[in-house]
């Protein structure tokens, strides 16, 4: 059997597959955005359709990097958790 790390590597373990696909909430919530965001791409025009186009591309960007850092965040908490689990701490003086 090939290591937690092993099987990260090869692949074998996806850390970005959250399950979304099976949440009707969310498939519901990302149809919405889909569909509104075609809707008004198709129907503006000029410059209200680039500051709209502009502006969905930034949310992109700012939802892609909101989801690294909590990703970056959850995976140092993680960490913090086996070190404290396997480290000796400091000493922990009674109380008297």
């Amino acid at each position: 059997m090939k290591s937690f790390i092993e099987e990260l590597y090869y692949g074998n373990i996806d850390p970005q597959n959250s399950g979304f696909e099976d949440d009707e909430g969310v498939q519901r919530t990302m149809l919405t955005i889909r569909e509104n965001e075609e809707f008004l791409a198709d129907t503006l025009t000029g410059e209200e359709k680039n500051r709209f186009l502009d502006f969905a591309d930034a949310w992109s960007a700012f939802n892609g990097d909101s989801t690294l850092d909590g990703f970056v965040t959850g995976f140092r908490l993680g960490a913090c958790f086996v070190m404290d689990t396997f480290l000796p701490g400091p000493p922990v003086k009674d109380e008297e």
